[in-house]
């Protein structure tokens, strides 16, 4: 503003750099946001893949763990950067984020990870998600007719499950020689993530209506399914029990007492719509869900030393 009231030029090219800069800044931080969105579910994928082989008693490699947390940071963060109706409403902090960075970095991990995968043979094992996430997300289209994975009750979090699940235990199964212990795991952790991806439901209930997506908490309601997910939960671990006492998979009881609790606890407090989300909630909610595996590798870590 100059001294007689009046707006110069300086002063225009001065607020406009001014709201340029302000621009900038909170498309990086939405782009931050985006990219670190999916930062603990891989690293999550990754040791679940290690807790597989220890189920399946498989020779652990390193290379595929890291190779697969990479793979799932992928298709997540092509999931959050291609963007859908619903997120406008359950994740706003992403809003204006830098789709082109997001894509860009999710192809790298994934090349990346893929190759990994493919000096030991797994080159398919590594496209499963990453085709399935396509059609989560987008889905698929031939002529008049178009599949939407995303749209339709049960079939989205189904998808999830036993893809992810055959992820899983197709990388630390591939070179076992007995089949049975790795369809057990499939099955194992196929139930889990069908079970925590159906929580997540809950949280972006608000978001799926508006959008016309009948998820689960959407169709069933939520006292439905959450006595749906407590019964599979109840079930899943008590075949895993059985089978552990009678040695098909291996013994690892910390794995599987830490993975009740944790579940039931999750199904237990986070199975409720909620407008806001505190920061503590959050918190424990990914401690319990996204941080399982970690607490369970931790735990055994801890108690192989002690003993």
């Amino acid at each position: 503003m100059s001294s007689n009231g009046l707006i110069t030029l300086p002063d225009v090219l001065l607020n406009k750099h001014v709201q340029n800069s302000l621009f900038a800044d909170k498309k990086l931080i939405a782009t931050l946001h985006l990219l670190k969105s999916s930062l603990l579910v891989s690293i999550s994928g990754a040791l679940r893949i290690y807790i597989a082989f220890l189920l399946i008693q498989a020779e652990y490699i390193a290379l595929h763990c890291i190779a697969g947390g990479l793979i799932i940071y992928s298709v997540y963060t092509l999931d959050r950067a291609m963007g859908v109706e619903e997120d406008a409403v359950n994740r706003t902090e992403l809003k204006g984020a830098s789709a082109r960075t997001a894509l860009f970095i999710s192809l790298i991990c994934f090349i990346i990870g893929a190759l990994v995968l493919a000096t030991g043979g797994l080159l398919a094992i590594a496209f499963l998600p990453l085709v399935t996430g396509y059609l989560y997300t987008k889905g698929l289209k031939i002529g008049r007719f178009k599949l939407r994975l995303k749209g339709s009750m049960g079939v989205k979090n189904t998808v999830v499950g036993l893809s992810w699940g055959a992820f899983i235990a197709g990388i630390a199964g591939a070179y076992s020689a007995n089949l049975l212990p790795t369809v057990l795991v499939f099955l194992f952790f196929g139930t889990k993530l069908f079970i925590n991806s159906t929580v997540y439901d809950f949280r972006d209930i608000k978001g799926d209506f508006l959008a016309g997506i009948r998820t689960l908490p959407v169709a069933l309601g939520e006292q439905n399914t959450r006595r749906l997910l407590f019964c599979m939960h109840v079930v899943s671990h008590a075949a895993l029990l059985f089978f552990l006492l009678n040695g098909v998979i291996g013994f690892e009881p910390i794995v599987l007492i830490y993975s009740l609790l944790a579940g039931m606890i999750t199904i237990r407090n986070f199975t409720h719509q909620a407008e806001v989300e505190s920061a503590s909630e959050q918190t424990k909610r990914l401690f319990l869900v996204d941080g399982e595996s970690s607490s369970i590798v931790g735990l055994r870590t801890i108690t192989g030393l002690v003993l």
